[in-house]
């Protein structure tokens, strides 16, 4: 991801980061997911189904016939299966939403990868434009390292996200310029992407000139989810007219 900074006088590039914090000792949480409401919802109905299902369901002491109480313990028994399934099947609808892209095993091809990565650059970068601050965090590893060409280093995903909230929310958007997006693979690990973006300012295009820059972001392919682990962000000027 790249951001141009805003200097203080001259005609340069604005809307974007003011300043980068020094971080020292910056402490941060392991990240985690949590499951959709809906995932929530199934789960609490999957504790009831099998409260349901074991104390309270018991097959009554009147049904003597020995067919119809076994009929009644193969029903009771499906019942409690279904309780247990549902939670993992709430956890996974949860990570499919989260992200709907192919595992890092599972890419064969060249233009597989180029698919993967080109998604997620979109999804990255239009939490970004929307102020979506939850996911667009959600991209980066917790001690994520981000290098810029003017503004310097930024540590640590909350205080990228912090930056991104003071200085692009309702400020800046971004657009990755077509036919400058390129991915390589990295063995064991992920992908490298690079491109050339370019970012506007909304409302104030006749004051502030669009800005262009240069991107390359290491991802990393880990616990079943691609997230930034590094970026560098760099050659930032105006773009041409």
């Amino acid at each position: 991801m790249s951001i141009y900074f805003k200097r203080r006088s001259g005609p340069t590039f604005a809307g974007a980061f003011a300043s980068v914090d020094k971080v020292n000792g910056l402490k941060t949480g392991h990240y985690k997911r949590n499951c959709t409401e809906d995932s929530q919802e199934w789960l609490s109905h999957s504790v009831e189904l099998a409260e349901h299902s074991g104390a309270e369901a018991r097959i009554p002491e009147s049904v003597a016939d020995p067919k119809e109480r076994e009929s009644s313990m193969k029903r009771l028994f499906a019942l409690s299966r279904i309780a247990l399934l549902l939670p993992v099947l709430a956890l996974l609808a949860g990570r499919a939403e989260a992200q709907a892209v192919p595992a890092l095993e599972s890419i064969k091809s060249q233009e597989e990868l180029d698919k993967t990565i080109a998604s997620l650059d979109a999804a990255l970068f239009d939490s970004y434009n929307r102020c979506d601050l939850e996911k667009f965090s959600s991209f980066f590893v917790d001690d994520v390292e981000f290098y810029h060409d003017q503004g310097g280093v930024t540590l640590g995903r909350e205080k990228l996200t912090e930056s991104v909230k003071k200085n692009i929310c309702g400020k800046v958007t971004r657009e990755l310029v077509p036919g400058t997006l390129q991915v390589h693979h990295m063995k064991g690990y992920g992908a490298v992407e690079m491109g050339v973006h370019r970012f506007h300012h909304p409302g104030h295009e006749d004051t502030e000139p669009v800005g262009e820059g240069k991107f390359i972001h290491l991802w990393q392919y880990k616990d079943s989810a691609w997230k930034i682990t590094r970026v560098i962000s760099y050659d930032h000027h105006a773009a041409a007219k």
